[in-house]
This record gives structure tokens, C-alpha cells and sequence, in this order.
């Protein structure tokens, strides 16, 4: 049977749903998780498991099971007119524009919303398709354009605030008492009692589409809440204090985290002998140098110059060239740079980076499994002279194939995000974070771990919700295309959201998180300002508290944009302007005003070029 039109927009609207979906992943979920990592409460990898089960049990368990089909109501469902054709059109060309502007910004590691994304399209392909006067632009209840955008502004400094208060108030209760250890311990199921509440509020109002926890009677909301709350409250008190207790106050380094089901058994464990035992507890201090990294390697501060000798040991491609008039290509080297009147700051900077990225790789190289084969296989097979069509680099290249596929998928794995975080020591971007990380006040590594479990749990609650509500911006244009495309008719206002579709989905961001979210996460977290597990949790609970206010009011906001925010507000409560890197902050602004335009424009003139391209009828 020959294909329908409509089957090969099926095609091209489900390739663009997906990878909607794998930029939303390395995105807005990598964002989310970046301010565990960066707080050290969580590896890289844990945080890859932990987003992909929790994002996944959001999204496949109470995720929507319909979807707007105007996505918040932007084009009236009338504007199609019945055509089915151009309806699928329609959100295929969003599809398209939206994800591309994110692919591109990821790559680039720029941050930007993929819900804005999307809803900057879908206004664009709205111009193009019925005109600017049909497109809803003002408040509509909260779905207008006008409501959506407002958010841009209310919710990062209303997450600012929030966060702020939140970390004020430990810093009072905890950071500025004599012994603040103790106070962690003791006072730690208030903090348990505070997310679990705020988490149990986050997955009703924001999370829970199918089970309707929203619409239930406020007195049941309360009780279900303040009952959870509560109830964390008590498992940490039996449990975990008692643990803290031996860990952190009587410093018993035989202690393991089994022994944390002993309960208040713990409390009767002997106390080690000696004076001198550390708690065996995690260095949660931001680090900014490698340790392996020799003072002579950091040419930038002074201490040593390039020579030739450096420069040969670093492929050209790290540090380029230039072209002759011949067009002849140039090696760049001390001397030939030094004749083109280049400045030997400019070399040093590209030496460092070079050998930063050169010793990483070389560590890949050196490990067992398929990641250290794949980047062996690159080093030994480089692409020789001339085109690439040449004998021998066809041959390269076709060694070369299996290893990009395996570096593709677990070169993000064994990112160092830490170091890509605070910056190169020695570079400028280093010499900035070492400025902005010296006006943050650094606290002991007893106390930070009290609360990495608590912000463990602000985290996965945060991915549940997500999973759980944010699942619609790929599923509900994607549920549209295949409404349209099953019935022949233009889909009305709620489409149904198959199982099926929500499995693909939310594999497909779990997929974006672990294999390209690494992108986003080394240049959030510590790139705006310190970061430490008693701040992650401050701005993890500020941004939870953002979205349930807003919700309240049916105001749509982007969860990355609020995060972004409280870390800006709680950074500011060292006391200084200096402790926030504002530069990082302006790109970030700049980036998701950028959104709105480019991705309206990309949208709308794909639509308008196919819509009104010229066709023949047989």
C-alpha cells in the first residue's frame, strides 16, 4: 500500500517528538540535577540513576494520559478548521524549530527552557497559520502568551527569595551556633519534615495529573501532606540521628550505613578511643585544581612560559593555526604566533586548555571497558592528509565509527563535571571562580552532610514531578500528530496519550540526561556561584515552593528557570554581589529572552514556506 502524506508527517513529527524529548532530558532535567552535583551530595552517576528512575516512575506511573492539544491554549482549536493535515503540519514545524534551538544550545552549553521553547514555536507556527491577530497573547486564565511570559521574571526572583529565607534560617539555626555539629544532627527531622512536605505538595499540585491528587478537598490535601512530612520526620529521627549521632559527633569510623537500621540502638555503641579520629564523611570543598597538575603547567599566573618543547607535545588541532597567502596551512607554534604579533597570554591559554583536555583523555584512554577501547581506538586512528576520501582515511574512518557510537553514549558518564565547573586553574575563567568562591563563607564537612540526604530527596522528588508533569511538552505535540493522523481528522481540544507514548518519552529524556546532559551541567552549579550541601538543598526547596505557588495561580513557570533563581538568591546571602559570577548570569538571560524570538521565527517561517510552497495536483 503507498504512503499517505500523512504517514510521512507521522514519521517526521514522531523523529522531532523524540528528540524533544532527549533535549528536554539534557537540558531542563541536567539543570535540575546539576545542583546536587555541584553540592557534591551526589556523584555524576548517581545522579544519572536517580534522574532516570525517578523520571521515568513520574512520567510512566500518574504521568498525563491527555494532553492540550494547543499546548496552554496559544491557537484556538478552531483555527484548523477540521484539516487534520494542517494541524499535524502545524506541530511537526514546532516540533522541529523547538528542538533544534535547544540541540544547538546545548551544544554550545547554553541553558535555555524547552517548555518556552516549544511555546515560542508553537506561537510562530500560529502566525504563519491563522495570523498574529489569532493568536492569544494575553493572560487567558493563565494560558495565554502574555501569562506564560510573565514568568520569566516573577518565578527566578521568587525562587530567589524563597531560597534565600530558607538558607538564612539554617545558617541561624545551625551555621552560627558554637557547636553547629550538634545542631545538624538534632535539628535534622525538622528539615525532613520541611521537604517532605514541600515534596509531597510538589508531586499533588504538579505531579499528578492522572491520580487527581489536586482536586481532592483541601482538609485531605493537608492531612496527606503535613501526614508524609510528619512521618519523614519520625523515620529520621529513629533512624538517622542516631546514625549522624556515631558518625559525625562520636566520629566512629567503623560505622556503616546497614547500621543506620540498628535505630536508637545506635546511641549505645561505644565511643572510639582517641582524639584524633575524622569523620569519614565526604570533602564537599570545591576544588579547583587537578591534583596531578604540576605549578609549572599553570603558565597563565606566570610561572612558566611556553617553549617549543610544550608545543609539540599538543596535537595542532588544540591549538590551530592560520592560513598563509598561499593557503598553506601553518602549525601554531611560539615562534611562528610570536611573528604574526600574537600575544603570549593568548598561548598560554590555549596550552592550558589544551593539556587540561589532553590529560583528561588520557585517563579515559587508560581504563578498562568499552569507553577506554573507544577512545584508544580515535588516538590510534586519526584522520591523515589529505581529503577524506583518500584510501586511508576512509579506512580510519570506518575503524572510527563504533568508537564515536561508544563515546557518544558513556563519554558523559566520565565527565569531569567538577573541574569544567569551577574552571581551569590558571585560565581567566578560573582566575573568576577562585574570586567568586573566596566571598563564600566554607563551612565544616560534618555539618554539609547532614543535609546532602535531604537535598537527595529534594532532587528525586523534584525528577517525579517533572517526569510526571513536564512529560506533556513532547508527549501533548506528539499525541496531536498522532490523533490526527489515526482519525484523519484535526484532533480536538484533549488527545489521549497512549502508555506506549509516555514509556518512549520518558526513555528518550532519560537518554538525553545520561548521554548529553554533562553539557549544561558543567557550566550551572558552581559556575554561578559555591555550592555546598546546605545551599543545594536552600535552592532546591526555594524552587519547589515556587512552582506550588504559582500553580496555585495557574501560572505555567519553567523548574530550571526557578532553580536558576534561588541559586542566584542564595549566593547573594554571603553578603556580597562578589559571590555571585553575574557574567554566567547575563549569558543565561540572554539565552532564554533569545528563545522566544528564534524560536517563534524558526517555527513560523518553516510553516509558512510549506504551507505556501507551490504544489500540483496529478
Amino acid at each position: 500500500m503507498p504512503l499517505h502524506q500523512y504517514d510521512y508527517l507521522l514519521a517526521i513529527g514522531t523523529m522531532f517528538a523524540l528528540l524533544d524529548a532527549y533535549n528536554n532530558g539534557a537540558n531542563d532535567v541536567a539543570n535540575s540535577w546539576a545542583t546536587s552535583v555541584s553540592s557534591r551530595s551526589v556523584s555524576y552517576r548517581q545522579a544519572m540513576v536517580l534522574g532516570t528512575i525517578f523520571e521515568m516512575l513520574g512520567a510512566i506511573t500518574v504521568g498525563a494520559r491527555t494532553a492540550d492539544t494547543i499546548k496552554n491554549g496559544i491557537i484556538p482549536n478552531s483555527a484548523f478548521r477540521g484539516d487534520a493535515g494542517v494541524q499535524m503540519l502545524a506541530f511537526t514545524c514546532a516540533l522541529a524549530a523547538a528542538s533544534s534551538w535547544v540541540m544547538w544550545c546545548t551544544r554550545h552549553s547554553a541553558h535555555v527552557s524547552s517548555t518556552y521553547s516549544l511555546i515560542s514555536a508553537v506561537a510562530g507556527v500560529g502566525i504563519a497559520t491563522v495570523g498574529a491577530k489569532n493568536v492569544r497573547w494575553g493572560w487567558y486564565g493563565g494560558k495565554g502568551l502574555g501569562a506564560i511570559f510573565a514568568g520569566l521574571g516573577m518565578a527566578p526572583t521568587a525562587a530567589g527569595i524563597f531560597g534565600a529565607i530558607i538558607f538564612s534560617l539554617i545558617r541561624l539555626v545551625v551555621h552560627v551556633r558554637r557547636n553547629p555539629v550538634k545542631w545538624a544532627v538534632f535539628t535534622s527531622p525538622f528539615w525532613f519534615l520541611v521537604a517532605g512536605t514541600i515534596c509531597t505538595l510538589s508531586i499533588v499540585y504538579k505531579g499528578s495529573p492522572n491520580l487527581k491528587l489536586n482536586k481532592k478537598p483541601a482538609w485531605y490535601i493537608a492531612s496527606v501532606t503535613l501526614g508524609v512530612g510528619f512521618g519523614i520526620a519520625l523515620i529520621s529521627a529513629l533512624f538517622f540521628v542516631p546514625y549522624l549521632y556515631c558518625l559525625i559527633i562520636n566520629k566512629d569510623t567503623t560505622i556503616r550505613w546497614y547500621h543506620m537500621f540498628l535505630g536508637p540502638l545506635n546511641f549505645k555503641r561505644p565511643k572510639p578511643e582517641g582524639e584524633n579520629n575524622e569523620a569519614r564523611v565526604r570533602d564537599y570543598a570545591v576544588v579547583q585544581h587537578d591534583p596531578e597538575m604540576s605549578p609549572g603547567e599553570k603558565t597563565l599566573s606566570g610561572v612558566e612560559s611556553p617553549d617549543d618543547e610544550t608545543f609539540k607535545q599538543l596535537p595542532p588541532a588544540a591549538l590551530g593555526g592560520y592560513e598563509d597567502g598561499s593557503n598553506n596551512k601553518i602549525t601554531a607554534t611560539p615562534a611562528t604566533l610570536a611573528g604574526r604579533g600574537l600575544e603570549s597570554q593568548q598561548l598560554s591559554y590555549k596550552e592550558i586548555m589544551a593539556r587540561n583536555k589532553e590529560r583528561f583523555h588520557a585517563k579515559l584512554r587508560q581504563k578498562r571497558g568499552p569507553l577506554g577501547w573507544a577512545m584508544r581506538t580515535l588516538h590510534n586512528n586519526p584522520t591523515g592528509e589529505g581529503e577524506i576520501y583518500e584510501k586511508h582515511n576512509i579506512v580510519a574512518f570506518i575503524k572510527r565509527i563504533p568508537a564515536y557510537i561508544v563515546c557518544g553514549a558513556l563519554y558523559g558518564l566520565h565527565y569531569d563535571i567538577h573541574a569544567a565547573q569551577s574552571g581551569v586553574s590558571g585560565t581567566p575563567e578560573g582566575d573568576r571562580m577562585q574570586r567568586v568562591y573566596s566571598h563564600a563563607k566554607k563551612y565544616s564537612n560534618e555539618v554539609e552532610h547532614t543535609y546532602s540526604f535531604v537535598q537527595v530527596l529534594t532532587a528525586c522528588t523534584a525528577s517525579f514531578a517533572h517526569g510526571a508533569n513536564d512529560i506533556g511538552n513532547a508527549a501533548g505535540p506528539w499525541a496531536v500528530i498522532y490523533t490526527a493522523w489515526k482519525t484523519g481528522n484535526a484532533a480536538a481540544a484533549k488527545a489521549p496519550v497512549p502508555i506506549w507514548q509516555l514509556v518512549f518519552l520518558s526513555a528518550t529524556i532519560s537518554l538525553g540526561l545520561v548521554t548529553y546532559g554533562y553539557n549544561i551541567m558543567k557550566v550551572m552549579g558552581n559556575k554561578i556561584t559555591y555550592h555546598s550541601p546546605s545551599r543545594g538543598c536552600s535552592m532546591e526547596l526555594g524552587a519547589a515552593i515556587t512552582v506550588l505557588v504559582f500553580s496555585q495561580y495557574s501560572l505555567p513557570v519553567s523548574t530550571s528557570m526557578c532553580i536558576t533563581g534561588a541559586t542566584v538568591g542564595v549566593g547573594l546571602c554571603n553578603g556580597t554581589f562578589k559571590a555571585v559570577n553575574f557574567q554566567r548570569i547575563g549569558l543565561l538571560l540572554f539565552a532564554w529572552i533569545m528563545t522566544i524570538p528564534v524560536a517563534g521565527t524558526l517555527a513560523g517561517v518553516l510553516m509558512g514556506i510549506i504551507l505556501n510552497a507551490p504544489h500540483f495536483m496529478a
